[in-house]
């Protein structure tokens, strides 16, 4: 059998069981040379479940999702469709920072096939704990990782289609491509960003229609779903 965090995943819809069993994920190689598992942060009855590729500098040592730059884009841009914070649930698709070092810099290096075919039984357990109304999907590798391997976000970004479990899933440009772009097309890059976030908005009711349990009590007792 390959490399897959499915042994370190307990059979649970409790947050804060699927966190804590994260921290020990020894899954694939990618442990051994970051600071610390980043996992999922947000509501248990989050609207929206937002995920990108994986953790940066910024999150590795934090030990939090989107709290470096790229992460100042994505709320900014949420806060432009009128999604709060608070109805986000957001994480990543890999859990644990890819670099390599330049000078004393940490640069992002993209997480390979076996990588992110390890870390999916995580993103599973996850949505399946979240059930969201909407799945946005942040940049290629994520996009591919949950739609197949054949999704290209350049054709069909901003395009609602059924995800995992037959929720509605909208694919858009990762955060940081955004800060990538050069000063003159950053404001229409962020532009197109945010119409792509306003459709799923439009699947986002409020107030949120439900409010589940706090993130310590069993949701349920079925073990995190399957994904496509």
């Amino acid at each position: 059998m390959g490399m897959s965090a499915a042994p370190f995943v307990p059979d649970t819809r409790d947050l804060d069981a699927l966190r804590r069993a994260a921290a020990e994920c020894r899954g694939c190689e990618l442990w051994k040379n970051a600071t610390q598992t980043v996992f999922g942060e947000g509501p248990p009855d989050a609207d929206v479940m937002v995920a990108g590729e994986q953790p940066g500098d910024q999150e590795d040592k934090q030990g939090r999702p989107f709290v470096g730059p790229a992460g100042g884009v994505l709320w900014r841009a949420f806060d432009r469709v009128g999604i709060a914070r608070e109805q986000v649930y957001a994480t990543n698709v890999v859990k644990h920072f890819k670099w390599e070092a330049r000078g004393k810099r940490r640069i992002h290096k993209a997480p390979n096939r076996i990588e992110i075919v390890a870390c999916k039984p995580w993103f599973a357990a996850e949505l399946d704990a979240i059930t969201p109304q909407i799945l946005v999907l942040l940049g290629a590798t994520a996009a591919k990782s949950v739609l197949g391997s054949s999704f290209r976000v350049t054709r069909q970004r901003g395009v609602v289609l059924e995800g995992p479990n037959g929720i509605p899933t909208v694919a858009t440009v990762h955060p940081s491509s955004i800060l990538r772009s050069e000063d003159e097309g950053r404001k229409q890059a962020f532009g197109e960003f945010v119409r792509d976030l306003a459709v799923a908005a439009e699947f986002v009711s409020r107030p949120s229609r439900r409010r589940g349990p706090p993130a310590n009590e069993s949701r349920s007792q079925s073990s995190a779903g399957s994904q496509r």
